[in-house]
Parts: structure tokens; C-alpha cells; sequence
């Protein structure tokens, strides 16, 4: 193809040339370094950065203040300082900043005078900021919506202090890239380009042979072109490159000595060794412009010693005049690719499994820490929530706010958080802002109930007379506002909250005392309810890790679950009572329990309720049978266990890679057969029927992971059926679009297989599919964990992992998490859930979909005492903020509705399905703004783009249209239309995301106050 880049063979005769410098008498220089863009000559762009992990060795704040440097010297302030100081002694200087949650701390710390000058710098262009979220996420284990509130956190804070829009992603550090990450979190941003370093090496070495390091991304087969971002893959890392070019205080690079009069004069040679490095990376670059990375982690602490050197090559190599060198960004960099006019190679899918070497495959984060990955996923959902109970009730008006939340899950999806491949006590720093977040967040949310829920003037809303208390560890059985004894007249009326956007209907689980027990609605019916045991394992669990968690031991201990079904408005609550009153012919059902063994004449056991029936094999404990009346699905389906022993770091070996806390190295698999001796237990009821099975000693919660044998243990699962799948699978990016996989294949090289289990692990987030062309299985998942297809008709879904060795990949510690309890301390036990159905071909997508958005936003529960039959007489006992006939469509999500500090809402709302992905429901979706916020006049709608910091018709005359490599066209994709505000009526088409902001007349929701009788 045509290139105007110079040709290969011209950089190699040219690299040769070398003037002759004459001693001079030692003298002040005024390096010349205000050079910019020269045409006909390649410009390699020097780009001033430091990475800055917000967190990972150290903890965010330690990075930041610069403590504990026995483990990491490195402190931000330092770097911010410092670069401040060397932008204002030269013009021409260059930075560019990335990470706000560094930014934010310092800037909280700065003079008047020093904020005037930064906002001079950034206003120049010598400072830019850019990405810009409050961390550098990663692309891997995040949901979207995390993906997109983090961004937006740190987009706002750039807009309010500095009137800027950030251009640029750089996303030059996260342990490989994903569809949704380009298509979303980059071109629906409003960037320009984007810029990372990792990538498969095999991959890499491919595309520096193509010159195709640089390319189109379509991250989108929905939206096609219309979401394309430039991309640009660094050649070896987002370092300086080779040839000695770091200039920290204590680094080892040689300086440019251009005193003729002291020793070890070396002008020539080190311009020598720069041109040979820009010729090396031009060879393997289209057009005549390159860019060098100037920094690494936590770099310019004394800036001054990296912009003396970068003045003087500026300087000196133009003065040799081979190459053109000057200080630059991203954005100009960006600016003159697109201005040559170049065709560039297209990339479809993603950027996953990365692997820096052989045997190196970075696919065990996506399950590492799986119990902090479980925490920010239910404290997202729950974040989403909590920011529609704030809008309802007016941001501040209760004196509490959701920032702190929103904060410590922003710092969480740092690609060294969530990904678990931080040390131990970083991940702890991690957990304890989330639950400082949490707390505060949690008044919030029981004010804002309760403020609802009575029938009185919001002004009285601070001295609400109703308490309610929430259940954080009722995933341990914990629960004390339902462990109470109601035998005494009084009554417990649960208050249950749906953040979707459709009526929801479901069974709630909560732990009690007594079987002595009714459950009834607001209008005083019966509702239907189940009284089973709560097994000895789950109460050691819950005692033990309620110690540890809280430092107290529980004071009573519960002995039933009771489940009950629940029918809750969207956006809105409905409430139900608990009391010990035993009506004549009550509703509740003890369930019948009975052991595998007790079944007498058949191997073969049945559990099911309606239509859905599953059979297990009772002398091997095994399931075999899946059926389904209603669609007519019938499958063999079974569920087995393994582990793989992790790989042992061995210095002498030929390849001493082992398994750890980044890398799944596996070396063998052991399957686990199920104790026979131990029988199944069975559960039946008029509302739910189980089985509960323990594998071992150690899989029925998961853990603790025996390592007493030496040996470290990735724990997985895998189900497997008799479906011709033909190597294929797929799985989501993000939570958002499905992408194909093949089996030991890539898309854009010739894949060496000398992993085939890591190899073909992939990040999944919301659930992973098989099909053959009768029926295809979907499991969702509650948290991210990897998975893959190592077989036709299986799935597999690693668990938890427990490892004694340590990768080296710089985190110098084994991943070998466990929970102390009295100065004992044992490994980390993990409970999660995984939600499995078999459809026929083609039909699985609306119950991923729907299933999807439950899983993500779980209903919210809050618990009050009252004395029997007052309730109804003072509170209002259901509500909804949409109009009472409307929910939204199937097929679209609220996934924002945000009060905003200057008295507008933000609001986003996204489509839930690909084009093609369902018959009914990939089409055009409409919301009717009028019936979602019933009661409020909306006096200003403007349309922004995704992280709200710039009108979205103002984006896209910004953005640039890239040129790509072949018949690269699309047909143009389905999206919404303006916004008519006479009728404010909001399309969606498939996948598309819009982003409002909202004036409304005023911020209180009218509520009916009728006192029930």
C-alpha cells in the first residue's frame, strides 16, 4: 500500500551519517528547543508522561504522600511539584497527566497563585490532561457501567476546574484491551485516538513485520464505523526505547556531557544512539512521524533531570538534522497521523488473553481476589441504586451524599485493584474505602426509604421517625434485623426496593429464629412462604467470618431461611411484614428435607418446580439431565470439579514462569471426584426446591484451598454436555457485546499454542455461551471471573485460586489470601452464584439479557420493627417514581439517574442487545421521559456525550474520520434521533447508549400521602 512515510531502506543509509563536533570553550547553551513539525523529515515526538498506579505496591495515598518507600520510593506530590516547576522554566516543554485521583489530592493542596498557574499551563497546552478518569481502569474484570462512572468522575472534575475536554485515552498499562474499551469508553467518549502497550507478544512481532501497529479499531459490530477509534500500540512498552534513554535522578542512562572541557564528552555518540533508535521505530511505523514514550511508573519525582536531557538531544539531534525531535502529546501526535492522510489496517474483537512470553498467559487475574471482585460488583449495583434514592429526594438534603461510595469504587477499578494484583495490605486499603463508602451510602439509602415511605413534608425529613436497618452480610446468612424474636406483638416490615426499570418479581431469602411465622402484603394478604434450615456449614461460615469482619461474635443464631416471593414496581418499593401471628390455614410450608440415601428403588433423583426440572444420579452425585417443558429443551448436562496445580517457580528450569497472582500457568489438572459418603441433601417447598451437595471437604463453600501439600490450587468447574459447539464460544466484553472465540485461534495471527488451558481463558463479567443448532447453554456470573471452552459442549469457570509462588511480575508476593479469626488464620472462603439455562437456538439472549440486569442490581431490602397493623396507618407502603401504567422496554436499562451538584440530573440509558442478537428485541427502543418521571416537568434536556462533559453534536463535528485498508465499509448502524422536547421521547437502537442532562421545575417526587386504612 501507499505510505508516505520515508522508505525503509533510506532511514537505514541515513542512520550512518555522523557529524563532526569541535570542542568549543565551555560556555552557557540556550538549547533550542522550540522546533516543531518538519515535512519530509521523520518527527519523532518525545512525550514527557509518568504512569501512576493508583495503587499496587503501596496504597493510593502512601503513593501519593511518598510513605512507606521501604517497599516503592515513589511519591506523586513530588512528581506534580516538580513538572510544575519545569513547564514554567521553558514554554516549549511538554507533560501530559493521566491519573485525577492523584490530580484531585494535589490540587486540594495548592496556593491560588500555583492553581493560576496550572490552569495557564493546561490552558497552553504544555500540561495535558488526558484520559483522565479517576484511575487508569482495566479492561478486563470492570463492568461497563464502572467503566463509565469512574471515567465520567474524572471528565467533570477536568471540565468544572479547567474548562477541558480531554481528548486522548491512554490506556497504557492495563494486561490487555477490550471491545468495549474502544467502541465505548474511547469513540462514544469523544477521543480521538487511543494509546496502550500491551498485547500478545506473538501478536505484537506480527504486526511490527505488517507496519500495523497502528490501526482502526471497530470495537462494535453494532455500531460499525460510527464508533471506530485510531489506535496506537506502543513497539516494546510505554517506556523510552532501547538504547539508554531514562533520566531519573538515580537511573543509569547516560547523560549528554556537552561540557567540552569535563571528561567523557559525548555529544555525538548519544545523538547517534538517538537517531538509531528513531530509525529502528520508523522502519515499523507508517507515515514519517513516531512517538517516543519518555517516562515509566512514578517518574519525573525530580523533573528537571528528564527535561535537561530531553532539552539538549532536542537541541543537538536537529542541529545533526537526520530526524526532527520535539516535544509533543498525544493530541499532537494524533493530529499529524490523521493530517497525512494515511489508510490504516482495521481491527475487529479485542485485545484478550495477553501474554508477555511463552507460558506466560496474564488470564488468572480475571479471577484472583474473587471475594473483592464480589464486593465491587454488589457495591456497584448498589451504587446505582443509592444515586436514584438521592435524585428522588434532592442531592444534600439529607446532609449525606453518595460521593464517598462513588470515590472508593472509582479508585477500585484501577488496573492493580480489581484485577487482584495488588499486595495484600493495598487490597485491604481497597476494601476499607469501599466499606467506609458503603456505610455512608447505606444512611443515605434508609433515610431516603424512609423519608418516602411517610406521609410527611420533606422538610421534616431529617427527623423522620422511622428507622430502617440494611443487611451488608446477608450473604453470610447475617442479618439482624430479621434474626428477631416477634413474638410479642410486634411486627417487621421489610421494605423491598427495585432500581430497574421494569416490574420485578423474585424470592427473597432471609434468616429468622422461628418457624412460628407469617408473611403478609401491604393489604394485609397472606403471601405464600418456605421455611427451611439453614445447614451447619453456612452458620460456622457466618459465625467465623462475622468475627472477623466485625470483631463481635453474633448474639443469637438463626435456624431457618425463610423465602418468600416479592412483586416490586419499577424504580420504586413495595412492603411486606413478618410477624409470628399463625393464621388458621397459614401460607407458610416447613420444607420437607431428606437425604439421597433415603430414596428407596431408584438411582435417580428429581427437582424441579413448573416447567424447569433438573435429575441427578444419586449414586454419583451427579446431575445428568436438564429439561425444560415449556420450550421443550432437553439436554445431558453434568457439573464436575478440578483443579490445577499452579506452576512452580524453578530459577534453573528452562522457563521459570509460575502461576501467581497475574499469570495462570497450570501445571496438570486433578479432576475432583464427589465424596459418595457424603449424600446429597434435598429441599423441597411450594416456593423452592434444592440440592445441596458437598464435593469435598472443601467445595461446598469454596475453601479454604488446602495447600498443606505443598502444591498451589486454581479450583474450577466445568459443565459439560453432549452440543457440537465446533471449538466455539462466546463470551461478553464488559458486560456489553458477546464476541466469538475459537478454540486455539486468533483472528489476526497464526496462534503458537504452548498453553492450550490458559491460552484460551478469557475475562467474563456478565456470562459465557455455547450453541449448536438445536440449543445453545448460558451461565451468568455475580462477579468477573475467566472461563473458557475447553472442550465441544463444555464450559468452565475458575472459582478461586490459593498459590505459593509468586509470577514476577513486580507485585513480590504469593497470592495466598486468608481470613484470621483469634489470631487463627486460615484461607479465604468464597460463596458466588451461577445461573444456568438451555434454550433453543437462537432464544437464550432475552434471558441473558433480563437475567443479566437482576444479577447487577439486586433488590434492595430494609428492615423495620413496628407494632402490628401501624404501618399502613402513617407510611406509604408502595411506590413507584415512574408513572404507575409505564415501566421501561425489555429492552432498555436506566443505568444512570444522577442529582449533579448544580441542580441538573444526569441520566443515561442504554440498550441492551446487539444488532441481530434477538428477533424481537434487537430493534428500536423508545422511553417516554414524561412517564418515567412522573410528576416533574422537565424544563431543559440536552444530550451529551458519555461521560457528560460536552454536548454530544458538538462531539461528533470534533471527532475525526479515520481511513482504513480495504472494503472496510458498514451498513450505517440504527440510532436514535434528536429528541424532540414538545414530545420527549427517547430512541435507542441496538446497543446505543445516550447520555442527558436534565433541568427539571423542581426535584421532589409527588407522593401519594393517602393513609391506608
Amino acid at each position: 500500500m501507499a505510505s508516505s512515510s520515508p522508505p525503509v531502506h533510506l532511514f537505514f543509509l541515513i542512520s550512518f551519517f555522523a557529524a563532526t563536533w569541535l570542542p568549543v570553550e565551555s560556555a552557557y547553551i540556550a538549547y533550542n528547543t522550540s522546533g516543531g513539525i518538519v515535512a519530509g523529515k521523520l518527527n519523532v515526538h518525545l512525550v514527557p508522561h509518568t504512569h501512576d498506579d493508583v495503587g499496587w505496591l503501596k496504597t493510593i495515598d502512601q503513593y501519593f504522600v511518598g510513605s512507606n518507600n521501604s517497599i516503592q520510593g515513589a511519591c506523586v506530590q513530588n512528581v506534580l511539584d516538580s513538572i510544575v516547576e519545569a513547564l514554567v522554566a521553558d514554554k516549549n516543554r511538554k507533560f501530559i497527566y493521566v491519573e485525577m485521583a492523584f490530580f484531585q489530592r494535589w490540587w486540594r493542596q495548592q496556593s491560588d497563585v500555583v492553581k493560576k498557574v496550572v490552569r495557564e499551563l493546561i490552558a497552553s497546552g504544555q500540561l495535558e490532561l488526558i484520559n483522565a478518569g479517576i484511575c487508569m481502569h482495566d479492561e478486563a474484570a470492570v463492568h461497563y457501567i464502572d467503566m463509565i462512572d469512574q471515567t465520567t468522575l474524572g471528565h467533570q472534575f477536568v471540565k468544572q476546574e479547567f474548562n477541558q475536554v480531554p481528548r486522548i485515552g491512554w490506556q497504557i498499562d492495563p494486561f490487555g484491551h477490550s471491545a468495549v474499551q474502544a467502541y465505548l469508553l474511547s469513540a462514544e467518549v469523544g477521543f480521538d485516538a487511543l494509546y496502550f502497550s500491551r498485547i500478545d507478544y506473538q501478536d505484537r512481532e506480527k504486526r511490527k513485520d505488517t507496519k500495523s501497529l497502528e490501526i482502526v479499531w471497530r470495537g462494535s459490530k453494532t455500531l460499525g464505523s460510527s464508533a471506530d477509534i485510531f489506535t496506537g500500540i506502543f513497539p516494546i512498552n510505554y517506556e523510552p526505547p532501547p538504547g539508554d534513554f531514562y533520566f531519573e535522578v538515580n537511573d543509569k542512562s547516560p547523560v549528554v556531557q556537552d561540557d567540552p572541557l569535563l571528561f567523557d564528552y559525548n555529544v555525538q555518540e548519544r545523538v547517534n544512539d538517538f537517531v538509531a533508535a528513531a530509525v529502528s521505530q520508523a522502519n515499523i511505523t507508517r507515515t514519517n512521524h513516531i512517538m517516543f514514550t519518555m517516562g515509566t511508573d512514578f517518574k519525573y519525582q525530580y523533573a528537571n533531570s528528564w527535561f535537561r536531557q530531553m532539552d539538549k538531544f532536542i537541541h543537538y539531534v536537529n542541529m545533526d538534522g537526520r530526524v526532527n525531535v520535539l516535544y509533543s502529546t498525544p493530541s499532537i501526535y494524533t493530529d499529524a497521523k490523521y493530517a497525512a492522510n494515511e489508510t490504516w489496517p482495521l481491527k475487529l474483537d479485542d485485545f484478550f488473553p495477553y501474554a508477555d512470553r511463552t507460558n506466560a498467559y496474564w488470564t488468572g487475574y480475571f479471577t484472583s481476589r474473587p471475594a473483592l471482585k464480589g464486593y465491587v460488583r454488589v457495591l456497584s449495583g448498589y451504587y446505582l441504586a443509592a444515586r436514584q434514592l438521592e435524585f428522588l429526594m434532592g442531592r444534600n438534603s439529607l446532609g449525606l451524599t453518595t460521593d464517598s461510595l462513588a470515590d472508593a469504587l472509582a479508585i477500585a477499578q484501577h488496573h492493580d485493584a480489581i484485577t487482584g494484583t495488588e499486595k495484600q495490605h493495598v487490597a485491604n486499603d481497597y476494601a476499607k474505602r469501599l466499606a467506609i463508602g458503603y456505610a455512608e451510602t447505606e444512611k443515605l439509602v434508609g433515610s431516603s426509604l424512609a423519608c418516602l415511605t411517610e406521609s410527611v413534608s420533606y422538610s421534616q425529613c431529617d427527623n423522620s421517625e422511622t428507622k430502617f436497618e440494611q443487611c451488608p452480610l446477608l450473604n453470610i446468612s447475617y442479618c439482624p434485623p430479621s434474626e428477631v424474636d416477634l413474638s410479642h406483638g410486634k411486627s417487621l416490615a421489610v421494605l423491598v426496593y427495585n432500581s430497574l426499570g421494569w416490574k420485578r418479581v423474585d424470592v427473597i431469602r432471609l434468616p429468622v429464629i422461628s418457624e412460628s411465622i407469617v408473611v403478609t402484603d401491604y393489604e394485609g394478604r397472606e403471601i405464600e412462604s418456605q421455611i427451611f434450615p439453614i445447614t451447619s456449614a453456612a452458620v460456622d461460615l457466618r459465625n467465623s467470618y462475622v468475627t472477623a469482619y466485625l470483631g463481635i461474635s453474633p448474639s443469637v443464631t438463626p435456624k431457618f431461611w425463610l423465602a418468600f416471593p416479592v412483586d416490586v414496581p419499577s424504580l420504586g418499593f413495595t412492603t411486606y411484614f413478618i410477624s409470628s401471628r399463625k393464621l388458621a390455614g397459614s401460607k407458610t410450608a416447613m420444607s420437607t428435607q431428606y437425604s439421597s440415601q433415603e430414596i428407596q428403588n431408584s438411582n435417580t433423583l428429581e427437582i424441579g418446580q413448573g416447567n424447569l426440572k433438573l435429575q441427578f444420579a444419586t449414586d454419583e452425585g451427579m446431575l445428568f439431565r436438564y429439561f425444560n417443558n415449556r420450550s421443550l429443551v432437553e439436554t445431558s448436562i453434568n457439573q464436575s470439579f478440578c483443579y490445577y496445580s499452579g506452576y512452580e517457580y524453578d530459577a534453573s528450569g528452562a522457563n521459570p514462569q509460575a502461576s501467581g497472582a497475574y499469570v495462570f500457568r497450570p501445571n496438570g489438572t486433578f479432576p475432583i471426584a464427589p465424596d459418595r459418603q457424603v449424600p446429597l441433601t434435598v429441599m423441597r417447598g411450594p416456593i423452592l426446591e434444592e440440592i445441596h451437595q458437598q464435593i469435598n471437604p472443601w467445595i461446598y463453600q469454596v475453601g479454604p484451598i488446602p495447600t498443606n501439600d505443598g502444591i498451589g490450587k486454581e479450583l474450577a468447574t466445568q459443565i459439560m454436555t453432549t452440543m457440537t459447539t465446533n471449538k466455539t464460544f462466546y463470551t461478553d466484553s464488559n458486560g456489553r457485546d458477546f464476541i466469538k472465540r475459537i478454540r486455539n485461534y486468533r483472528t489476526d495471527w497464526e496462534l503458537q499454542v504452548n498453553q492450550p488451558v490458559a491460552g484460551n481463558y478469557y475475562p467474563i463479567n456478565l456470562g459465557i455461551y455455547i450453541e449448536d443448532d438445536n440449543t445453545e447453554l448460558s451461565v451468568l456470573v455475580d462477579r468477573s471471573v475467566g472461563g473458557s471452552s475447553l472442550l465441544d459442549g463444555q464450559v468452565e469457570l475458575m472459582l478461586h485460586r490459593r498459590l505459593l509462588h509468586d509470577d514476577g511480575r513486580g507485585v513480590a508476593e504469593k497470592l495466598d489470601e486468608v481470613v484470621c479469626v483469634n489470631d487463627q488464620c486460615e484461607g479465604l472462603m468464597i460463596q458466588g452464584k451461577f445461573y444456568l439455562r438451555v434454550d433453543p437456538s437462537g432464544e437464550g439472549a432475552k434471558w441473558r439479557r433480563s437475567t443479566g440486569q437482576e444479577i447487577y442490581s439486586p433488590l434492595i431490602l430494609a428492615f423495620s420493627q413496628q407494632d402490628s397493623g401501624s404501618w399502613t396507618k402513617s407510611h406509604v407502603p408502595t411506590f413507584s417514581m415512574a408513572d404507575a401504567s409505564y415501566s421501561l422496554p425489555d429492552n432498555v436499562a436506566l443505568v444512570t439517574l444522577q442529582a449533579l451538584e448544580d441542580g441538573s440530573v444526569l441520566l443515561r440509558l442504554a440498550h441492551l442487545y446487539e444488532a441481530g442478537e434477538d428477533k424481537e428485541l434487537s430493534m428500536m427502543a423508545e422511553v417516554d421521559l414524561n412517564k418515567l418521571f412522573a410528576g416533574r416537568k422537565i424544563l431543559k434536556l440536552s444530550e451529551m456525550s458519555l461521560t457528560a462533559n460536552q454536548a454530544r453534536d458538538e462531539m461528533e463535528k470534533k471527532r475525526l474520520k479515520w481511513r482504513v485498508e480495504g472494503l472496510a465499509s458498514t451498513t450505517a448502524p440504527v440510532r436514535g434521533g434528536p429528541v424532540d422536547p414538545s414530545k420527549l421521547v427517547v430512541e435507542l437502537g441496538p446497543m446505543e447508549i445516550r447520555t442527558f442532562t436534565i433541568n427539571f421545575d423542581h426535584m421532589l417526587p409527588k407522593i401519594n400521602t393517602e393513609k391506608k386504612a
